[in-house]
């Protein structure tokens, strides 16, 4: 096999008839819903890669210093030879991961973003020799199928991205990740912790704006690929936190009476005053929590690794 190696398993066309359901299903919705992936385009990629860096947010570094820490660990509880990572983006934090599993021999990152793949994949291969990396181009939330690689395997979702999911699309997902895993396989998992709204809500609203930026992004997105005519600027970033749900929700307020137009769809759509459109979920977890998901999936958790501040957890659950 050649070290890097790139296959396309969505079709050309997959993502721009999947961002017309979403709209049409969620903006005809009550209430109003548009899903978090839509965020990430180039600008709102690099929106988010700033919100890492604020001093409120606190999840990338937190997963990063367990990485940091316990990637030894990791790789002893599961010596892998395949590691596959759902949403690899630019791979960054999973270097960690690949310079402690000693016995491995493919990288399978999957993402929808060519250009990420890549652009990652070739540095991954030149950095480590010896890895040969087949990258995905790939919706991991509508099916997924897995080149032949050697077991055991490690299939990673790191970043809380978890979260993003309603209780039942997590069962489902959970349940579609057991299915691709042999017994003896095992899912390493970042969830972010249930805390204090205090440290929560700053999290998603920060003091510089830059969250609310990437909020509205969503709305620049169907303007430019559906030809709506939303004004980002007649809605506010909304972000509470949702004590009986346990999750923080961001969602964009409409400032005034409006109808926004989207001829991609023959689609007109009104807004109230003060009227919501929620477009991310972001749960929070508690062990017994996670433990008993994985569980009802065909996963047993193993281990449980926290950063010091028991802000974020990576679990690894073994495929029964």
């Amino acid at each position: 096999m050649t070290p890097f190696q790139l296959t396309r398993t969505l079709a050309e066309d997959a993502m721009d008839a999947a961002l017309r359901a979403d709209v049409r299903r969620g903006l005809t919705a009550h209430p109003k819903t548009l899903p978090p992936k839509w965020f990430y385009d180039a600008h709102g990629s690099d929106l988010f890669e700033q919100i890492t860096e604020l001093p409120e947010y606190y999840p990338t570094r937190a997963e990063r210093e367990i990485l940091l820490a316990r990637s030894g660990e990791i790789a002893a509880a599961l010596p892998a030879r395949t590691l596959i990572e759902l949403g690899s983006g630019s791979s960054d934090k999973t270097r960690h991961l690949l310079g402690a599993l000693t016995s491995l021999e493919t990288y399978v990152p999957v993402d929808v973003s060519e250009s990420a793949l890549t652009q990652a994949g070739k540095a991954l291969v030149a950095d480590f020799p010896g890895l040969s990396v087949h990258a995905l181009i790939a919706d991991f939330t509508a099916g997924l199928s897995l080149p032949a690689t050697p077991g055991p395997r490690l299939l990673a979702f790191l970043g809380g991205t978890i979260g993003n999911l309603l209780p039942a699309e997590r069962a489902e997902f959970l349940t579609a990740v057991r299915a691709l895993l042999s017994p003896g396989d095992a899912l390493l998992l970042g969830t972010d912790l249930v805390k204090d709204e205090r440290v929560l809500v700053p999290a998603y609203d920060d003091a510089a704006g830059v969250t609310a930026r990437f909020n509205k992004n969503v709305l620049t997105v169907v303007n430019r690929e559906l030809g709506a005519d939303f004004d980002p600027a007649a809605f506010d970033h909304v972000a509470l936190w949702d004590a009986e749900q346990e999750w923080i929700e961001m969602r964009l307020r409409s400032r005034v009476e409006q109808t926004v137009k989207i001829p991609a769809l023959d689609l007109a759509v009104d807004f109230a005053p003060g009227e919501e459109l929620r477009t991310e979920v972001s749960a929070k977890f508690r062990e017994d929590g996670v433990r008993a998901e994985l569980a009802a999936a065909g996963l047993e958790l193993s281990h449980w690794w926290t950063d010091p501040r028991g802000r974020f957890a990576l679990s690894l659950s073994t495929a029964r």
